[in-house]
């Protein structure tokens, strides 16, 4: 029942919960029980969302396991332990002593080690990354191996488990394809209580989102329009920014065409790379960054003073879509409204 508990309670927080699965666990992690519940734990969740067959379900998964370990694995594990799951996903990693503060600007962030990894890793993972870092021409190179330094935000080592999270996601999703694969019906029908009630709560958590329609472009809130405008200029916006973006679109009912036009004069615009990432996007459905996430990664306009807008001032304003929503009300409350002419009261003659 423990382990049961525990997988449902994984999959769950990856369909609401945008950021991922929670990291922290209830049990002991140290002791035999707490590492029985959390490992049959997790391949009870992956049981169910083989069993759905549904690939919406599949992603939202994989992407919350995805993210758990990329938390886990940038600050969380030991190094030995953290050097031993990246072996395991890559074909090998290595410490850079030369690269290790000498005189680097972020030097002062903390001590760590520096890592390098095999050219063909990186290539292989890192095009579905956004971001100047994860060009190769912006990388160092020597022999074959490329140094993986720290950046103004990350270490060295949070930025080596963002590239194991890509491996990590492509490999969850080749298994559940191949276990969907070789399910039979019968077997499934064992799962069609928890499998029922997962779907339930993916639907419910789609019909939570906000519903916005007729949306005019002055309705874009303005995190969108930051997002839009830097791009626009050729500027770079982080990771979080360009999911936001093509998340909101989605929501708000623009087509992929419209928003991959949005990406054309990014620094590391890719024709293809975009529509691939786009297309993952809009399939996965899913919800827009809240405010309070879009503040923590640097791509709201309004709390950096950027851009003055009351209406995000208000203490209800929690998310972008609420923006939208607000605008959408006050545009309708605005419009004239044709007013219908009364029809005519008939006359005493005609009534004679």
């Amino acid at each position: 029942e423990s382990v049961r508990g525990r997988g449902n309670l994984r999959l769950l927080e990856s369909i609401k919960h945008d950021d991922g699965i929670d990291s922290v666990t209830p049990h002991d992690i140290y002791e035999p029980y707490g590492q029985m519940v959390e490992g049959i734990g997790f391949y009870y969740a992956m049981l169910i969302v083989c069993a759905s067959f549904d690939e919406a379900l599949m992603k939202r998964w994989v992407e919350g396991e995805a993210s758990r370990a990329d938390k886990l694995l940038g600050s969380s594990v030991d190094s030995e332990t953290f050097e031993l799951v990246a072996r395991t996903y890559l074909s090998d990693i290595r410490q850079d002593s030369t690269s290790q503060n000498q005189g680097s600007v972020h030097a002062t962030r903390r001590e760590e080690t520096v890592y390098q990894i095999p050219m063909a890793d990186f290539i292989e993972l890192c095009p579905s990354i956004t971001g100047s870092y994860w060009r190769l021409v912006n990388r160092p190179l020597k022999d074959g191996w490329v140094t993986m330094d720290a950046s103004k935000t990350e270490t060295s080592r949070e930025r080596l488990a963002r590239l194991i999270k890509e491996r990590i996601r492509r490999t969850l999703v080749e298994r559940c394809q191949d276990n969907s694969a070789r399910m039979d019906e019968e077997f499934a029908a064992k799962l069609a209580d928890p499998v029922g009630k997962m779907m339930a709560e993916l639907q419910s958590q789609r019909s939570r989102d906000i519903q916005v329609t007729e949306v005019h472009e002055g309705d874009w809130p303005p995190c969108m329009m930051a997002a839009i405008n830097d791009l626009s200029r050729g500027e770079n916006v982080n990771h979080a920014g360009r999911r936001f973006l093509a998340n909101m679109s989605r929501a708000i009912g623009l087509d992929q065409e419209q928003v991959h036009s949005f990406f054309v004069n990014a620094p590391d615009y890719n024709a293809e790379t975009t529509k691939y990432q786009l297309s993952q996007l809009y399939e996965g459905k899913y919800t827009p960054e809240k405010c309070d996430t879009l503040k923590l990664h640097a791509r709201c306009p309004v709390a950096s003073g950027v851009v003055d807008d009351r209406l995000c001032r208000f203490e209800w304003l929690t998310h972008p879509l609420k923006y939208t929503r607000a605008k959408q009300r006050r545009r309708v409350r605005d419009e004239p409204q044709e007013i219908p002419q009364p029809t005519a009261e008939p006359s005493s003659e005609d009534n004679g």
